[in-house]
């Protein structure tokens, strides 16, 4: 029996983060589109809608789409794993989350 092929790499370190949820996902193209989902969000490009990502990536918006919508993974495990990859990296220290949106322009 074949191995499956091994994901296309990205970026380095959108790679090394997105591999703590790879088994999360169980086809490889499925895993790729989450990488390429978080490339899209890190770039500097001004909107980070699905149809701009798809189109700064070269990816086809459908497939984009699709991967959000309809792909078999499920979003509870996703956070789930989110929350606890920050535990493990917290250790039980408190901290204080800062959100600061000065630099977005406001609409009027």
């Amino acid at each position: 029996m074949a191995q499956p092929r091994e994901a296309t790499t990205t970026r380095t370190f959108v790679d090394n983060y997105c591999a703590n949820y790879k088994h999360l996902f169980p086809e490889v193209r499925s895993f790729e589109f989450f990488k390429w989902l978080h490339v899209g969000l890190v770039s500097d490009i001004d909107r980070k809608s699905l149809p701009a990502i798809a189109k700064y990536l070269g990816l086809n918006n459908q497939a984009l789409l699709h991967f959000v919508t309809e792909s078999p993974w499920q979003i509870n495990e996703l956070r789930n794993q989110r929350l606890s990859i920050i535990r493990q990296v917290l250790q039980r220290r408190s901290f204080t989350l800062i959100i600061d949106d000065t630099g977005d322009k406001k609409k009027r």
